[in-house]
């Protein structure tokens, strides 16, 4: 019988204790556990996303389980996000299993009823019950998320809501690709100076010129600078946990689910419009720490719904410190740090592929290359 959702006098807004991480921690492990054992894998992206969100340490490993009636009881009184974000992180540990396992999707799916959460969401997570685990690229393009995307503040189409398109296909507008070309006037230390520097020392084409990332996609890429990352496939994962835990809208796991789809398991072979699947990257030494952290800053952002419908206009000649202030974007950790976390203009924060197209550009342009301190590990 599912626990229902208490009323909004009766909700429990506080942090979790370290008693209650431990009882989620709990729920989690019993969910997403194949044979009531986890993957190394598994325990260590749980137990890093534990202690970087509520700052307890978990051994997953060593949780004992729970029944999903008994974890929805114990949490009575939290309301319908909070257990959508603990239904997210056993979803995230179900995609990572080393191979597709009914047994654990149906289990997931349990404890979502249990916790009673809405119908449509259960709904789409039942339809993601199969042994294939073969995604297209159409199953995200088309996703509510992606669909219901306000783009109101800048539409990057002739029409503000065809975000499916803008999402997924290169768009030839020349008065586009011109105002990306414009950030290079403003000063040194702007936001959208940084993302045009971003541009070039890659090799990137702007949206709007042949061979560029969809106009919805090239949001996300405001975001690598400011929040501080390389565009490795290693920062992708950064960027999107970001961006994805920063969302007011749930769905927006979407996002987290198409990375880890094409860089960690492979299942999905491509996605908007210019990602290719390179499997295996979640489990490089160091990641489920940076991508933990990478939750934690998301969390922790203030005043935009979705950095993917944001106004970046709005915000480029303004100095990038008093932007990320604006947002709260805080700090990454020491361990983060230590684990490898790079930013956009530092060793590692470049890919060879990514420096050469960046050093091809400029003969093309007649100019010097500049890395702006990027350079290949």
């Amino acid at each position: 019988m599912p626990t229902p959702l208490p009323g909004p006098d009766f909700e429990n807004l506080l942090p979790p204790d370290d008693d209650e991480v431990a009882f989620i921690a709990r729920g989690i492990g019993a969910a997403c556990a194949e044979g009531a054992i986890l993957s190394e894998l598994q325990s260590a992206v749980l137990g890093t996303l534990t202690e970087s969100m509520t700052g307890v340490a978990v051994d997953f490993s060593r949780v004992e389980s729970v029944s999903a009636q008994e974890f929805a009881e114990g949490l009575a009184d939290r309301n319908a996000m909070f257990r959508t974000r603990l239904v997210q992180v056993m979803e995230l540990g179900r995609m990572i299993l080393p191979e597709a396992s009914p047994e654990v999707s149906a289990r997931v799916i349990e404890f979502a009823t249990e916790l009673a959460l809405p119908d449509d969401l259960i709904s789409e997570m039942r339809s993601m019950v199969d042994t294939s685990r073969q995604l297209v690229a159409s199953d995200i393009d088309r996703s509510a998320y992606i669909s219901n995307l306000d783009l109101s503040s800048f539409t990057p189409l002739q029409s503000p809501d065809d975000n499916i398109y803008a999402w997924s296909n290169t768009v030839l507008r020349d008065e586009l690709a011109e105002r990306w070309r414009n950030l290079g006037n403003l000063e040194a230390g702007t936001l959208g100076r940084g993302v045009f520097d971003f541009y070039r020392a890659r090799g990137f084409r702007f949206p709007g010129e042949e061979g560029s990332a969809p106009p919805v996609l090239a949001q996300h890429d405001w975001v690598h600078v400011l929040a501080d990352y390389g565009s490795t496939v290693e920062s992708e994962l950064e960027v999107f946990s970001f961006i994805s835990r920063a969302s007011h809208d749930p769905r927006a796991f979407t996002l987290l689910a198409m990375v880890i789809k094409l860089f960690q398991t492979g299942d999905l072979a491509s996605a908007a419009g210019i990602f290719q699947a390179d499997a295996g990257h979640l489990a490089v030494g160091g990641m489920p720490e940076r991508v933990a952290d990478a939750f934690r800053r998301g969390a922790m952002t203030t005043r935009e719904p979705d950095f993917l419908a944001t106004d970046w206009w709005s915000h480029a000649d303004k100095p990038l410190s008093e932007v990320r202030s604006h947002f709260n974007v805080v700090p990454k950790s020491e361990q983060a740090v230590a684990a490898g976390s790079v930013g956009p203009w530092e060793a590692g924060g470049i890919s060879a592929f990514q420096d050469a197209a960046g050093r091809d550009l400029a003969v093309l342009e007649g100019r010097e290359y500049e890395s702006f301190g990027a350079s290949v590990l």
